[in-house]
């Protein structure tokens, strides 16, 4: 099964902050999500969050976090954030 990647407006513009290399470096971890959204694999360090509603997952990519959610055949990103203080929250 395919997923598709649908990111957030808030998503799309921290991407839009960072530089050049850092936006293709995530683009691409990105696009391994639409085979497997939920699996760890190579050079995809993904961990599902516990006690969040609705379900929430976190791509690691470098001093990277990245939150998703899987709906159906969607995976939704609704945060792109470095590592730190915000990421805290989840």
């Amino acid at each position: 099964m395919k997923y598709e990647i649908l990111i957030s407006e808030s998503a799309r513009k921290q991407l839009n902050y960072l530089q050049e290399w850092e936006r293709q470096r995530i683009q691409s971890n990105l696009k391994g999500l639409e085979t497997y959204p939920r699996r760890r694999r190579a050079r995809a360090d993904i961990k599902k969050l516990h006690d969040v509603n609705p379900e929430l997952y976190r791509l690691r990519v470098g001093s990277f976090r990245i939150i998703y959610a899987i709906v159906g055949d969607e995976v939704r990103v609704t945060e792109i954030m470095r590592r730190g203080r915000d990421y805290r929250g989840y």
